[in-house]
């Protein structure tokens, strides 16, 4: 019997991922479905809050209300600046809070009463981390503002946003995805039979602002973009300004994975004129 060549066996595993690939390339072009318009709201209409700004998703998500009409003023939560930050601050938009407690917020009650919305991207890697301290910046601290939060304001029609991750379930044998269920769960319940809507985002891969990303960045990203793998930082900040938009049509607890996430970044760029895509 004569066996396969040797150039055989090495290439066969790549032809198979190649043809999987394209596979869900194609599916996902086919499955894409745009999101009905809606009438744009007010300008300056929503007064928001930015937890994480100095980070990855965090900076993307600024760069979007910077930019956004639908956003009135951004209060900036950080341990640190940014010359995005900084940026904001500058022109005006931006109110940069510096606070380095992130278990107790009783001295932010000021701030927080008039928001509108509150888009947290406070995260870190689990490498390296235990599962205690990976739980106390993934759940207690987001648990503990909303909190504070529902303590001192009253405000209808508010909503918190929260990245979480794809790929989560309490059963995982890895800690960051039963913490992050644990997270999403905690802070579904906090807000039930409250006026509160929390609204968890589930992303695949999470790629920097184009200004920001480095070459290796940019290859992941076009490489996972095609089988809806990949969103770049600022689409997760349109798509929650386009979820504070509809805040009708979205319920407390619902998610979105990186395919809607994408949806409604289109849906918010549709509706702003000479928008360049991100």
């Amino acid at each position: 019997m004569k066996r396969p060549k040797l150039k055989t066996i090495l290439l066969a595993p790549l032809v198979l991922f190649a043809g999987f690939y394209i596979l869900a390339a194609v599916v996902n072009l086919l499955n894409q479905k745009s999101i009905p318009a809606i009438q744009p709201p007010a300008a300056g209409q929503q007064n928001i809050a930015i937890f994480g700004a100095s980070g990855t998703a965090g900076d993307g998500i600024l760069k979007a209300a910077l930019a956004s009409p639908d956003i009135g003023s951004i209060q900036v939560v950080t341990r640190r600046s940014t010359p995005r930050i900084e940026q904001g601050v500058t022109e005006g938009k931006v109110r940069m809070t510096l606070h380095q407690d992130y278990l107790d917020y009783s001295d932010l009650g000021e701030i927080l009463a008039p928001l509108d919305a509150v888009y947290w991207a406070i995260g870190t890697s689990s490498v390296g981390m235990d599962e205690k301290t990976y739980g106390m910046i993934h759940v207690d601290f987001p648990v503990a503002f909303v909190s504070e939060w529902l303590s001192v304001s009253n405000r209808p029609g508010r909503s918190f946003h929260y990245i979480s991750s794809s790929d989560i379930s309490a059963d995982s044998s890895m800690m960051w995805a039963r913490e992050k269920v644990r997270a999403e769960e905690t802070l579904f319940g906090l807000a039930a039979e409250t006026n509160l809507k929390v609204i968890a985002y589930r992303p695949d891969y999470i790629a920097p602002t184009r200004e920001e990303a480095h070459f290796g960045q940019h290859l992941l990203y076009w490489f996972f973009k095609p089988v809806n793998a990949a969103v770049r930082a600022i689409q997760i900040g349109q798509a929650m300004i386009e979820v504070t938009a509809r805040g009708s049509e979205f319920s407390n607890g619902d998610k979105l994975s990186t395919g809607r996430i994408v949806r409604y970044s289109n849906a918010y760029e549709r509706r702003q004129p000479g928008e360049n895509p991100p």
